[in-house]
């Protein structure tokens, strides 16, 4: 059995609803997860979008959250989770607004992909501060046990 992750919010690469956008309240998803593999000591959730700004001209990675040392036997985030909802222990890093917690789609053109990213990891990762994407995947290198992934798209409706 492999980790799997998914969302009661919509189905892999299905439409996220526009309360989890910037079009709407901007909350973060409830998210579900199970099958950690055993000697999983945390969990890393990130969330990213590939096709920034423009998925026919994709230029860069555009990261709307992280969080990192999840516990092992946590189950899931449930809908607009907050920092003080987070499980003790876990911590996040920034995302691409320059911020810590969630931040929803914004597409400014087109239809974008959103990878809801689940590692297994083998370690408690230290305290990173607030870190970036890539001091966090420094971080977990050599931890990985298994990785899983949702997909989601959105369209900005304005």
């Amino acid at each position: 059995m492999t980790l799997r992750i998914h969302s009661p919010a919509f189905p892999d690469h299905g439409e996220i609803p526009t309360e989890y956008t910037c079009d709407g309240a901007d909350l973060s998803p409830a998210l579900e997860w199970s099958n950690v593999p055993e000697g999983t000591r945390s969990l890393v959730l990130i969330v990213d979008d590939p096709d920034a700004p423009d998925p026919k001209a994709p230029k860069r990675v555009w990261v709307h959250w992280m969080v990192y040392n999840l516990p092992a036997t946590a189950l899931g985030l449930a809908q607009g989770v907050e920092d003080s909802d987070l499980p003790p222990g876990a911590l996040q890093g920034l995302n691409d607004w320059a911020r810590t917690g969630y931040g929803g789609p914004c597409p400014p053109i087109g239809r974008h992909r959103y990878f809801f990213k689940l590692y297994a990891l083998d370690a408690v990762l230290p305290d990173l501060g607030c870190p970036s994407k890539p001091a966090l995947l420094q971080a977990m290198q050599g931890h990985v046990l298994e990785q899983a992934e949702l997909i989601g798209t959105y369209q900005a409706t304005g």
